[in-house]
């Protein structure tokens, strides 16, 4: 952990050397998210994000963004408790890192790594943080579109890379018992840059 945070923050001292422009922003927006490899029937939980960024220009078409969100995720698990649906919602410190390429001067492309952080876990209004990972770690893939200097929106998809089960112990849990089950989300973001 220390080694990856370590890692980011080298990279962002050398890129903020090397930068031509700096820009920093606020953006926020919808999130469609899920588990994937879960073991029941779930289906998508709509939630939001909202933050902030810094968008530093390397060059006139490359650029690196790293942002700061407060992130509500989680799934809908069909049927779990009789007949009922349970919503499980997982609130997160989201910090993705993105390389963004301008294809044009609006449109752009954007990968990059994320670490989340939990903040919460709930299901029913019971605290269920025990149950899952406090670290998160996902890749970012999306586009966007600068629809002025000052405003823009984008679409992103984050992949889960890490298994966010921490039940190890099959007594009170068995069905959660070593099941293994990442963090999907779909993004949909408008941004204000400064």
């Amino acid at each position: 952990m220390r080694k990856i945070t370590l890692s980011i923050v080298t990279c962002l001292v050398f890129v903020f050397a090397n930068a031509q422009s700096t820009r920093f922003g606020v953006k926020g927006g919808l999130n469609i998210s899920n588990f994937t490899g879960y073991q029941e029937d779930v289906k998508s939980l709509a939630g939001f994000h909202i933050g902030g960024f810094a968008e530093i220009k390397i060059s006139k078409k490359f650029a690196i963004q790293p942002e700061f969100l407060f992130s509500t995720q989680g799934t809908t698990i069909e049927g779990y408790d009789g007949d009922s649906n349970t919503n499980v919602k997982l609130n997160y410190l989201n910090i993705p890192v993105l390389a963004k390429y301008y294809v044009t001067d609006a449109f752009f492309v954007e990968a990059g790594p994320q670490i989340g952080f939990l903040l919460s876990a709930k299901s029913s209004g019971v605290d269920i943080g025990d149950l899952y990972k406090s670290t998160d770690y996902g890749l970012n893939l999306g586009l966007g579109y600068n629809f002025t200097e000052n405003i823009s929106g984008n679409v992103r998809y984050t992949i889960g890379l890490t298994d966010i089960n921490d039940v190890s112990d099959d007594s009170q849990y068995p069905d959660l018992y070593d099941a293994s089950f990442k963090n999907s989300n779909f993004a949909l973001s408008l941004a204000y840059k400064f």
